[in-house]
């Protein structure tokens, strides 16, 4: 008779891989279950066919766009350059293939061991693995972590047929680009593949049905960001819905309805960014009386289940769907399962990024949300427009707004767009974490120049003390 796993997390995405690591480091025997489906593969979408590929090619639109809006003012005469999309998509593969290997390497290290195919709930404390050749395999457990992930979204009429109307799997692979694309969808990941291939020469048009670009961000960033987009020549189209597409028509024409009524745009391909849905078909959670909570799998903040001994952690397991969240949520039922948890998870204080250019970063209460909550708030802005650190780098464009009490001075929430927001979210996560003040933020002497001043400065303005504005 085999061995009982102590855990077998179903699913190697960000959540699942980084479950499985911990729980080994921990002592725990470990078995880790990818079916290398279609979006994954060990190190699932994330790292496959999403995040670490998409920043590479904006990487590559980042460059090709410095080149052409401010090459020439920056020394650099861009006097007969070439744009190759192909070198751009090899150099987005080796990546994401260097690091997913690297995913497969770590699992062996912490002794997890590794099991391609198709992974199942067949019982209590039973997992089956059924691989796309052979038998399937029954690995018995005391503890099943579901890691499952998501899928793409589409709409009736909005297929996705791999050529035509894409998802954001085939864009990450598409080397030969269109005259003319639509997005549909204009969250994080719309605006930034609208990012990258107009930065390629493609004439680019978004398309949101709400008023804003990123709506579920701050106000304010949407407009900056629509503004910047113009400015590039990429279609801003919000508060546009879209109803039919001739696919047969050359170019395909797309229906639209505004509140003006409807109007038709050309385009060659129809890209569907219009989110992602959880992925638990046969699974066997209906079996195991797991409860759902609408399309996710319902966890409480250590990400256990409503059944003992099965947990869930990654876009499966609820909002926000992010490969961070995820990687947090499969750390803490690691350690829960091992029985040294301290911390569970804190859903209010995980940052959102958007890598198109301006980037954009929030984490926390917006204003709006956080006069709802009841709180007397005070708003500290600093514009990008002369911050020294964004001129030398030709990026003045955007803000970094902070939310605080207007009684205590705590940071509620911190809203950015600008050259490198991303990587100054992480303070005003740690400082939401520590129950900081904008007093606190700001009495920080941060480095100069540098794009952290930024947040000190939004904070000062907060206090009414403003210095460089």
């Amino acid at each position: 008779m085999a061995d009982t796993y102590d855990v077998v997390v179903i699913g190697a995405g960000p959540g699942g891989y980084v479950c499985a690591i911990r729980a080994g480091q921990l002592g725990l025997k470990v078995a880790c279950v990818e079916s290398n489906s279609y979006e994954g593969g060990f190190g699932g979408t994330c790292l496959n066919w999403g995040c670490i590929p998409a920043k590479a090619l904006l990487e590559s639109a980042a460059l090709a766009q410095n080149l052409k809006a401010h090459g020439e003012e920056l020394g650099v005469r861009p006097v007969e350059v070439e744009y190759d999309m192909n070198a751009a998509v090899d150099r987005s593969r080796f990546i994401s293939e260097k690091l997913t290997g690297g995913v497969q390497f770590l699992l062996k290290k912490n002794k997890v061991d590794q099991f391609e195919g198709f992974g199942r709930i067949a019982g209590p404390g039973k997992v089956e693995v059924r691989p796309e050749e052979g038998d399937p395999t029954v690995l018995e457990t005391k503890n099943i972590v579901i890691a499952t992930g998501a899928v793409m979204k589409s709409f009736p009429g909005f297929e996705i047929d791999g050529t035509k109307v894409i998802g954001s799997r085939e864009a990450l692979a598409l080397r030969n680009l269109p005259s003319r694309m639509v997005v549909v969808g204009a969250g994080y990941v719309g605006v930034e593949f609208a990012d990258v291939f107009s930065a390629f020469g493609v004439d680019v048009t978004v398309v949101e049905a709400l008023d804003s670009l990123v709506p579920l961000a701050d106000a304010e960033i949407g407009k900056t960001l629509a503004r910047s987009f113009k400015k590039r020549g990429i279609g801003v189209r919000t508060g546009t819905k879209v109803k039919a597409l001739d696919r047969d028509a050359s170019p395909m024409r797309l229906t639209v309805e505004t509140s003006k009524g409807e109007d038709t745009i050309e385009t060659d391909i129809v890209l569907m960014a219009v989110g992602r849905a959880p992925s638990t078909d046969g699974v066997g959670l209906d079996s195991a009386g797991v409860t759902m909570d609408g399309p996710w799998v319902k966890i409480n903040e250590w990400c256990e289940t409503n059944v003992a001994g099965i947990y869930a952690v990654g876009d499966v397991a609820g909002e926000p769907m992010l490969a961070h969240k995820g990687s947090h949520e499969g750390i803490v039922a690691a350690e829960r399962i091992a029985g040294v948890a301290h911390h569970p998870m804190r859903y209010d204080n995980i940052p959102s990024v958007g890598y198109c250019h301006p980037e954009i970063a929030t984490i926390g209460l917006t204003e709006d949300e956080a006069k709802a909550a009841g709180h007397e708030v005070k708003v500290g802005k600093y514009p990008l427009t002369a911050h020294g650190r964004a001129m030398t780098a030709a990026h003045n464009e955007g803000f970094v707004k902070i939310v605080a009490d207007a009684k205590y001075g705590e940071v509620l929430g911190v809203h950015m767009i600008g050259y490198n927001v991303s990587e100054l979210i992480g303070e005003a996560g740690l400082a939401r974490a520590l129950e900081s003040t904008v007093e606190e933020i700001a009495a920080h002497a941060h480095a100069h120049p540098s794009m952290a001043e930024a947040v000190m400065e939004a904070a000062f303005a907060a206090m009414d003390r403003p210095i460089h504005m």
